[in-house]
This record gives structure tokens, sequence and C-alpha cells, in this order.
């Protein structure tokens, strides 16, 4: 999840700092034994695994189940970052209560100074949770990291357009893996015959959107102090109320006026753990980062794609092609190659940096 929830299906593309009630490690802590760390990083990817899974199934459910029949994606894409702001507050009143400590969670407090410093990146988080969420309407949960497969092309394509940023010639390759696998994926929905336009465009919008949440991300942080948890404070409040007017504007206001289940206590528990998993999602991906590394948490993001799609398939009885699971492997292989290749050349500049001038060399000079 793109920072704070909001009921997408986009996960962190920074690093959350310390994650609710985990303690530092401190340079002097001693290094735990092997079989408990392996159990504990087994542990924490299962659980990332399992939150980022039943979130998007949670979701397809709310979005396109024929049984539940509700067209409203922006009432329930609202409704999510509601759910993502009372969290939010609840765990910083209750860090408060609590002795030192026992909850680390930082003190939000409304500050409509920062809210406005934070709403251009609002503007961008409202359009990838929306048009993820309206993506995994339109196209199947096996199909959906095909349909918003695209976030690694733009992140490049973006970085040399606003950063000037080049890349190299090994991660383009594994870039163009990627495209050719959405390009074979669209041509084999399409021999299928569920092939849907509308959800192959709000994946390439949501994917487009993803990238700049990251960029904007970088830019707003020093506005919260570089506290992530502000900013999804910040984000999802101010996505509630730029959601209001779009609500009314749209269908949905009059679908969820006239819906037959509003009454129902399901519906409204099914909503409220939709909620409660968007928050979630941005939680275990700061314990798996914590306890692995970045590069493992892209890594074990792809694999957990992989199962996704496998779950799907069987979930829903589909039979699929062998070239349909080509573009599937294209695009996941393409996805590993890039994150692999990043991560060796991350290594290696930090490798070349040389010393900083403060330290001494073994001379002593």
């Amino acid at each position: 999840m793109a920072l704070g929830g909001g009921g997408g299906s986009s996960e962190s593309l920074l690093p959350p700092e310390e994650p609710v009630g985990m303690e530092g490690d401190g340079e002097g802590a001693r290094e735990p034994p092997f079989l408990l760390r392996a159990l504990r990083i087994a542990t924490v990817v299962t659980l990332y695994w399992f939150t980022s899974i039943t979130m998007v199934f949670l979701n397809k459910y709310l979005l396109g189940s024929p049984s539940l029949g509700l067209d409203a994606p922006l009432f329930v894409t609202f409704f999510q970052c509601l759910v993502t702001v009372l969290l939010c507050k609840a765990l910083s009143l209750l860090a408060g209560l609590c002795p030192r400590g026992c909850l680390d969670f930082p003190s939000i407090r409304l500050d409509l100074k920062v809210s406005r410093s934070v709403l251009p990146l609002s503007v961008v988080f409202i359009g990838m949770i929306t048009f993820n969420n309206l993506c995994l309407k339109y196209v199947g949960v096996a199909f959906y990291n095909v349909g918003r497969s695209l976030t690694t092309v733009f992140n490049v394509m973006l970085s040399y357009l606003l950063l000037k940023q080049t890349t190299s010639l090994p991660a383009l390759l594994a870039c163009g893996a990627i495209i050719g696998g959405f390009w074979l994926g669209i041509d084999q929905e399409g021999a299928e015959g569920t092939l849907s336009w509308s959800g192959i465009i709000f994946g390439i919008l949501a994917s487009l959107c993803v990238s700049l949440n990251a960029i904007y991300t970088k830019k707003v942080l020093p506005a919260v102090d570089g506290s992530i948890w502000r900013l999804t404070f910040y984000n999802n409040l101010n996505a509630c109320v730029l959601f209001l007017p779009l609500i009314l504007l749209s269908n949905d206001y009059y679908t969820i006026y006239h819906f037959e289940k509003l009454g129902s206590s399901s519906f409204w528990g099914m909503m409220t753990l939709s909620g409660v998993f968007g928050f979630a999602i941005g939680y275990v991906t700061g314990l798996q980062i914590k306890f692995t590394s970045p590069l493992t948490h892209n890594v074990s993001g792809t694999a957990k794609a992989c199962a996704q799609t496998v779950l799907a398939v069987c979930y829903y009885e589909e039979t699929k092609s062998f070239l349909w699971w080509t573009s599937n492997m294209m695009v996941l292989g393409g996805s590993f190659a890039y994150t692999w290749v990043k991560g060796v050349e991350m290594k290696k500049v930090q490798a070349e940096t040389p010393p900083k001038a403060n330290e001494k060399n073994d001379a002593g000079v």
C-alpha cells in the first residue's frame, strides 16, 4: 500500500518509520540465535503475504462481487480512508495513555497548515487508490498484477523526465520484459474474452500515480517531520474531504442511498475489515523491511504476486492458456530482475563511496 491504507492494493514505496510497538535494535543489542531470527523472518513474511493477499480478495468482493451488488467504488475507497484516519488517531491517543516505550506511535493532532502542505500529495494519493480499486473492479484478481504492472516502467520514465536520472541497460531490459508481459497479457485476456479496456486504462493510471506518489512523498515528508504515520493521517484525512464532493457528483451517492444491504451489519463489518487491512498493510510492510531489507521486501512482494495469481485462478476455478501464464512470468521475472539489478547497483555505489572527511584513515591522518 502506498502510504497509508486507503484500501488500495499498492504497497509502501518508502520504508516506513519504526513500526508501532517495535523497539529500536540498538548498537549494543545482542544478535538473537539463527533459529529465532529465521522463525521471526518467516513469521513476518507470512503475515505480510496474508495481509496483502486477503486485502486484494476482500476489495474485489466489495468492488465487484455479483452477490453483493454494490457499484460504488468511490464510497468504498472513502470509507477505507476514514477507517485509516480513525485508527491513526486512536493509536496516537492510546500511545499517550500507555507507559513510555509500551506503544511507539507519534502524537497526532490536526494542523491545517500541515494539511495544506500535504494536499498536492493527497491529490495524487486519491488518484492512486481510486484507480487501483477501479482496476480491481474491472479485471480479475488473477490479472490484477499484470494490469497494474507498469509502475516500474513509470519509475524509470519519471526519474529521467523529472530528476534527469539515467537507467542502466540491464534495468531497461528488465523493463522491456515487463512491458512485453503486459501486452501479451492483454492479448491473452482478449483471446479468452475477459479483457476489460476500462480495467487496463485504470491499471495504467494507477501505475502512473504510484510512481508520482513516491516522488511527492519525498517532497512532503519534511512537512510532517519525516513521520510516515503522520503523513498517513493527513493523506487519508485530506482524501476523505476531497472524496465527499466526488461521491455527491458521481452515481455512488444514489447507489448507496438505494443499496438494499445498507443496514446490514455484515456489510459494514466487511467494509470496516477492509479498512483495517488497508491500514495494516503499511504496518506489516514496515515489519518486513525491518527484519529483512528493502531488497528482500521487493523480492517477497514479487513472489507474493505470483502466489496471489495462482490462488485467484484456483479460487475462481479459471482455466488459463500457456501464453497467459507466460505473460505473468514475464512481468514477475522482469520485476524481479529489475529489483536485483538495482540492488547490485546500489551496493556498488555504496562500495565506491569515499570515506567521510572527518573519518581518519588507518595511518591516523
